[in-house]
């Protein structure tokens, strides 16, 4: 039996106010990136700053 690919991504939900939506969904627009991805890469960088994530 093959064995399924576990799925490490986890949903959440998260609140933010209209301004900042609308910078963040400005911000991923003018770098080619979904809402999502964008949201990704803000928290992966801050994690890289402040030394909590390698990579």
């Amino acid at each position: 039996m093959a064995k399924e690919k576990d799925n490490t991504n986890k949903t959440f939900l998260l609140r933010v106010d209209a301004e900042t939506m609308e910078a963040v969904e400005s911000w991923a627009a003018d770098e080619f990136r979904s809402v999502n991805g964008q949201l990704q890469w803000i928290i992966a960088e801050a994690l890289k700053k402040s030394g909590r994530k390698k990579k």
